[in-house]
Order: C-alpha cells, then sequence, then structure tokens
C-alpha cells in the first residue's frame, strides 16, 4: 500500500473516532477519559489542551496518561496532562472548602474562603457552585437545616435545637422550617408523630404502585413487584408519621396516578409535596421541566441546574426521587443513550420512555 494511502487511511479512522470530536471541541469533560498523542510533536496531550490542532493521521489516543508515556510520548508544557486537571484541582479545594463550612459554627466569610482555596474572590463562587451545584452560602444553609434535623433528634428541646445547629435565633429559624422540614419543627423531632399520610396501593400494568399524600400533596410514587415491599418502603421513609389507608375519595388520586403511568406524557395535575435537599429539588425540579418523549444526559441535566461538573451527584438525587413518573427520572440516560439505572427497574424506564414516544 502506497504512503498516502496508508496516511489517508489514519485520519479516515481518527476521523471516525468519537474522541476526535471531543478533540476538535477542546472538550474539558472528555479530560481523564482519554488521552491524544500527536507524532510529529512526540507530545501527549488532554482532549482541551489548546494548542494547535493536529493533522488527523498523526493522533492516536490513549486511555492513560501511562499508556501515552509508555509508546514514548512526553507530556504537553501547556495543558500539564501529567498533572491533576484543573477541575480535579477545583475539586479537591472544593471539598476542603465544604468541610471547613461543615465544622465551622457560622459560615465563614466569602474572603475567608477565596483564599484557603487559592482563588480570586470573583472566581471562587462561580467554581465552587460548578463543583456543588450551590453558592457557598446556599450550601451552608442546606447544611444547617441537615444538623438541625439531626440536633431535633437528640436535643432536649427544639429551642436548644435551634442554636446548636447554628441558627441565630428562633425566627430565622422558623422562617425556613416549613420549607426545610415538611411540618413543624415539634413534629419532626417527634419522627413525624401526628403527621397524618394517607396511602393506598394498587396494580398498572407496571406491577404495584402505592400512592401516598400528606395535607400539602402527592408525597411517594412507588412502583415494584410485591406490595407488602411498597408498603414497608413507605414506612421507612415516614417512619413515624401516621399511615393512614385510603377510603374511596382517595382511590380517586390512586385512579389518576395509574393513569398517569399508563399515558406518563399526559402529566400530573395535582399538587405534589416534593422534601429533599436543595440540591435535590433543584434536580427534580429540572426533571419536570423535561418534555415528554425527551431525554437528557445526567451530564447535560447538571448543566442545566448550573453544575456542569455535577453528574454524579445529579444521578444520585435521581435515584432518590420517591415520586416516580410525576417526577420523571426515567427521562435521563446515560451520554451514550444507555438507559442506566432506574431505582425501580431499568425495564419499567424503557416501558415509559416508549410509552411517551409514541405520544
Amino acid at each position: 500500500m502506497a504512503m498516502s494511502e496508508r496516511i489517508n487511511e489514519q485520519a479516515a479512522a481518527t476521523e471516525q473516532d468519537p474522541r476526535w470530536a471531543a478533540v476538535l471541541a477542546r472538550s474539558s469533560e472528555a479530560d481523564g477519559t482519554f488521552f491524544y498523542s500527536v507524532r510529529t510533536t512526540g507530545v501527549y496531550c488532554r482532549p482541551s489542551c489548546g494548542s494547535r490542532r493536529p493533522r488527523p493521521e498523526n493522533v492516536r489516543f490513549h486511555l492513560t496518561r501511562e499508556a501515552a508515556e509508555g509508546a514514548g510520548f512526553r507530556a504537553c508544557k501547556r495543558c500539564r496532562p501529567d498533572r491533576p486537571a484543573l477541575a480535579e484541582q477545583h475539586a479537591a479545594r472544593i471539598a476542603a472548602i465544604c468541610r471547613r463550612i461543615e465544622e465551622s459554627p457560622t459560615l465563614p466569610t466569602l474572603e475567608e474562603m477565596a483564599r484557603e482555596a487559592g482563588l480570586s474572590i470573583f472566581h471562587f463562587p462561580r467554581v465552587f457552585k460548578s463543583v456543588t451545584g450551590l453558592t457557598p452560602k446556599g450550601y451552608g444553609r442546606a447544611h444547617r437545616r441537615e444538623r438541625m434535623r439531626r440536633e431535633l433528634g437528640r436535643s432536649r428541646t427544639v429551642t436548644a435545637a435551634i442554636y446548636e445547629s447554628g441558627y441565630g435565633s428562633n425566627g430565622r429559624f422558623y422562617g425556613e422550617s416549613s420549607a426545610s422540614l415538611g411540618m413543624t419543627p415539634s413534629d419532626y423531632r417527634a419522627g413525624g408523630v401526628g403527621t397524618e399520610i394517607r396511602f393506598a396501593v394498587g396494580q398498572c400494568s407496571l406491577g404495584a404502585i402505592l400512592v401516598a399524600s400528606s395535607e400539602r400533596g402527592v408525597c411517594a410514587i412507588l412502583l415494584g413487584a410485591d406490595p407488602e415491599a411498597l408498603v414497608r418502603d413507605l414506612q421507612d421513609r415516614f417512619p413515624r408519621a401516621m399511615l393512614v389507608g385510603g377510603d374511596a375519595a382517595y382511590e380517586e388520586v390512586v385512579a389518576k396516578v395509574v393513569g398517569l403511568v399508563e399515558a406518563p406524557s399526559v402529566g400530573v395535575d395535582r399538587p405534589l409535596d416534593v422534601r429533599g435537599t436543595a440540591f435535590q429539588q433543584r434536580v427534580w425540579q429540572a426533571l419536570r421541566e423535561i418534555p415528554a418523549g425527551s431525554t437528557v444526559s445526567y451530564t447535560e441535566l447538571a448543566s442545566r441546574i448550573g453544575a456542569p461538573r455535577s453528574a454524579r451527584a445529579v444521578a444520585h438525587a435521581c435515584a432518590l426521587n420517591p415520586i416516580a413518573v410525576a417526577i420523571p427520572c426515567h427521562r435521563v440516560v446515560r451520554r451514550d443513550g444507555d438507559l442506566a439505572g432506574y431505582a425501580w427497574g431499568v425495564e419499567r424506564k424503557r416501558t415509559l420512555l416508549e410509552r411517551e414516544a409514541a405520544g
């Protein structure tokens, strides 16, 4: 085979490789997933490298930096692929700041956090949000709420729990309590005692279905094969609430939810009682904004909520979604289109997506 033919074949093979598109786009999201080397320069780079784009016939791909170096290539002095990526450095720095926030009785100042992270006061908030999905203040507030939940379970009084969890005053806490606890502090401290949740178990084409509602709206839609297991799941989610079997009127609610399962593109017309962390609620709200018949990747969903580097945290929030179908976590797939996991089974996820695609 002539030299020109071999060069053309190599160029064609490179251009057909999906990794070449990431190199052309200088994709920072692809950093760490592979490296590429350039025969004519003898260096290897990250996909995001800002150096002049190489000719495709001179490019080879490597899964690891060790593989690239083993093939005789040296690290690019511009993108430094032999060092942790900038995103990894940022993640480590922000993780340290998060620990500082969690251990401090009061939220450190923005200047203190930026200085410890080695970032400017203007750049730090943007980096923090890209890693955690929250602003530093929002992260501190969410952690304080979580600390409040723990303190309510072990402090002698609600007032003691308020101050021990970092709130400066009763009024400041009570202004946030409904959103953060979903019930009064006293009821939460008692494990939900006195909070009434009505529920009923029925059957649908996907198997058993449990629907539960508080006075604020539908708080759980659970799917499975075993009705008793669904009831135990509900009990685990609301361990000391007053669970009341639904009456005839409540069967109408269940019927509407079953209708939603059979035709998920119709949507739900009932209020939802959504309880979770600030980050989880942002993810769940974004899920409700995905049009029926469409899918997005975990990475894309992370970008939509302003946290492009939090795809794993987004996937975790999807897995913890307690309201199946109405909060459509089934519309999120892996970047390659694979259905991946689903709390209620991949086959149910596939069926729901097929029904939406059929209109």
